[in-house]
């Protein structure tokens, strides 16, 4: 599928489309070590938000270390880096999963306890990326290293493909779901 960037896509990874996005980070990590003197930081709040926004930031090997270091520094109350470069409407901001209000629901685990229910999330947080404005992507991650990524309408029209993964597994929620007995509301 080609779109307007003349990008090729096919599903799976080491696709041209990964590729470009590899050439992308690639080329603004170069910008950022030679052209932008700026302080140093563990991780480069930049090239996150370029990994976070590809199909999947795993097929992209400049993506992984900064990933996994981004998320192991949150694992340890450390702040998402920014991105001066970003532009007006692009940002990158992380918040901490909190099931059930800020959990995805085939995430969301529910124990019952003497106390009543006790939620639990299989993630600990969740960064969002914003292109122009408007959400783009939504990546779950836990401590173990886990991620998964929701993406916008609009950024799957924008992509074309990329990790369905998210979508795959509340797919298998929905259809876990016992089935609704005649005249209950759903739920």
């Amino acid at each position: 599928m080609n779109d307007d960037t003349g990008i090729t896509a096919r599903n799976g990874s080491g696709s041209k489309r990964d590729e470009s996005w590899g050439r992308l980070v690639t080329g603004a990590l170069l910008v950022a070590a030679t052209g932008f003197a700026s302080p140093a930081r563990a991780v480069d709040g930049c090239v996150l938000m370029l990994c976070l926004a590809a199909p999947s930031w795993q097929a992209i090997s400049e993506c992984v270390p900064p990933i996994r270091q981004a998320l192991r520094d949150l694992a340890r109350g450390k702040a998402f880096p920014s991105c001066d470069f970003a532009g007006a409407g692009n940002t990158a901001t992380h918040a901490w999963a909190s099931a059930p209000d800020n959990c995805p629901p085939q995430y969301t685990r529910i124990l019952d306890t003497d106390h009543g229910p006790v939620y639990r999330c299989d993630y600990s947080g969740a960064v969002s990326v914003s292109i122009n404005g408007e959400p783009f992507a939504r990546t779950w991650w836990s401590l173990a290293g886990d991620t998964v990524t929701e993406f916008s309408p609009s950024a799957k029209t924008q992509l074309g493909s990329g990790d369905s993964r998210f979508e795959d597994d509340y797919g298998a929620w929905l259809t876990a779901l016992p089935p609704r007995e005649a005249g209950l509301p759903a739920r």
